[in-house]
């Protein structure tokens, strides 16, 4: 499988998020802020506009939480999620490693 544009920085990121697992929008949205060291902020309506459209792409999908999470929204990675965040991995290594090789690092 292949798809015609990188992913959006957020829309990676979202995905990376749900990789080990479901996880609630707010959730998400600390997750990001965490692992980018508060360099990329995903405020609420990008984080929803986003999660809207990748559930229509079939990437996610709004799934049950616990009997503590019932009023959650969770969402959750799909094959078709997982496969397309794996071609942007080996995508963005092979820009790095691109880059490695021209400028000699």
């Amino acid at each position: 499988m292949s798809f015609e544009q990188p992913l959006t920085e957020s829309y990676f990121y979202i995905l990376l998020c749900l990789y080990h697992g479901p996880n609630h929008g707010y959730g998400i949205m600390q997750d990001v802020l965490e692992l980018t060291d508060d360099r990329l902020r995903i405020g609420s309506g990008t984080m929803y506009g986003a999660v809207s459209n990748m559930i229509k792409k079939g990437w996610i999908v709004e799934t049950k939480g616990t009997d503590d999470d019932r009023r959650k929204r969770l969402y959750k990675l799909t094959d078709k999620g997982n496969e397309i965040l794996n071609i942007e991995v080996t995508r963005l290594n092979e820009l790095v490693q691109n880059a490695s090789k021209v400028m000699g690092r």
